[in-house]
């Protein structure tokens, strides 16, 4: 797939205003998606405890059936996004309303009720319709470059992949921040969310226009096709890295580093070096190829994280370093094996959005594996809270959170440098 392949400069009838300001809307409304994927599991958790005295035992085994919930129905929601046709822009109308009212009665209603019980039916209504909009929403943007003049795959993820890192960013910063102007940040966060949500919803409200019968279930026929399925694995595969640091990362910060209290401001590190890149390696795909552009930035984050293995305590310069170039690292990850995989489900499939349930599944199944795999070998290995660690368990804390990630990258990089050529098309 070089940038010098046709597709990638022909022209197409322009019937949705592509450009600049289509894909800024874009970029918008997945700022506001990600800005809703970081509560999910980094902001409520520590938001019922502080508030309402939540255990922590019963908190993990609700987000554990919540998480359970989240990876069995994407494929089901990609199902029913392909079968409301015609309706998919209500569909998304009231799952956006489902999401911002979720947010508000997750941060700033009392719980009438038993608060863990509210805290999973809050969850479950919020990450159901998240998964919904994300799940819809990538399915158009593989209508908009099937039908929009000049705009391609690439240059459409780099336009997403940056809003939805920024996005990420601010959630991140936004309870902080919210904090020194009100005594119920978390609330006053809630309520600007669901009034982003609406607002930006509405900026691509052309977008969710579907004018074709609803589709049938295409997910047999996806699996079917050889190309699919192997862009789906490298997809899982490449993803669980970055699962396995973001579980491991407060753990080797605190622990390896000895750095507490330095997570937050590592952790908008990573994500603005991905985001701030991502158009970058936009760029360079357009050049290159999105392939080749895509095995140099897993190549960057096999250097980064053999960096990361000689670090230990008080090495937070150095780490803040591996933290900028994996985050870099991730911008290529977002923006182009997913422009990858659009350009297949354009030839095979009818449906876009099903075939992106099977994306949302992968992605969220590798979470939950390494939550339930790299977890519990570091409690085998001796890492017990507020208790000394020993050597052994930090020993193991760098093999889990550097070396294991060097060897998944690695198996990403071949499967991804073996695959046929010719079955990449032009992203």
């Amino acid at each position: 797939m070089e940038a010098h392949d046709a597709r990638a400069v022909s022209v197409k009838p322009n019937r949705t205003g592509a450009g600049r300001e289509g894909l800024a809307g874009f970029s918008v409304f997945a700022a506001v998606l990600a800005a809703a994927g970081l509560p999910i599991y980094i902001h409520a958790p520590k938001f019922y405890v502080d508030e309402y005295g939540v255990g922590l035992g019963a908190l993990g085994a609700a987000l554990f059936g919540l998480r359970l919930l989240d990876v069995v129905q994407d494929p089901a929601l990609g199902w029913l996004s392909g079968r409301l046709g015609r309706w998919r822009g209500l569909g998304v109308a009231f799952a956006v309303v489902v999401m911002a009212g979720a947010m508000i009665g997750l941060f700033a209603v009392a719980p009438p009720t038993a608060p863990l019980i509210w805290f999973a039916a809050m969850l479950a209504l919020l990450s159901s319709a998240f998964s919904f909009l994300n799940i819809t929403f990538y399915g158009v943007g593989v209508e908009k470059v099937g039908r929009a003049r000049a705009v391609s795959h690439v240059r459409l993820a780099a336009w997403r992949e940056t809003g939805a890192l920024f996005g990420v960013c601010l959630a991140a910063i936004a309870p902080t921040a919210l904090a020194g102007v009100s005594p119920s940040p978390f609330a006053l966060f809630a309520f600007g969310f669901a009034v982003a949500a609406l607002l930006a919803a509405g900026l691509i409200r052309g977008e969710w226009v579907c004018a074709r019968p609803p589709a049938g279930f295409e997910v047999a026929a996806i699996l079917q096709d050889r190309d699919a399925r192997r862009l789906l694995l490298i997809a899982f595969v490449n993803a669980a890295p970055v699962a396995v640091t973001s579980t491991l990362f407060l753990f080797f910060v605190e622990y390896r580093l000895q750095a507490p209290g330095a997570e937050g401001p590592l952790l908008v590190l990573f994500f603005l070096a991905a985001a701030i890149s991502a158009p970058g390696w936009g760029a360079l795909a357009g050049r290159y190829g999105a392939r080749r552009v895509l095995l140099a930035g897993m190549v960057l984050s096999v250097l980064a994280f053999g960096f990361a293995t000689t670090l230990g305590a008080g090495d937070l310069v150095a780490f803040a370093l591996v933290s900028a170039a994996s985050g870099a690292a991730l911008g290529a990850d977002m923006t182009l094996l997913p422009a990858l995989f659009a350009r297949r489900v354009e030839t095979i499939a009818r449906d876009p959005a099903q075939a992106f349930g099977l994306w949302s599944f992968v992605s969220k199944l590798t979470l939950a594996v390494a939550a339930a795999t790299v977890l519990p070998l570091l409690d085998l290995a001796g890492l017990e809270a507020g208790a000394v660690v020993p050597q052994s368990a930090l020993t193991a804390l760098t093999l889990l959170y550097a070396v294991l990630p060097i060897v998944l990258k690695l198996v990403a990089i071949a499967l991804l440098a073996t695959m046929d050529r010719a079955a990449e098309g032009a992203a």
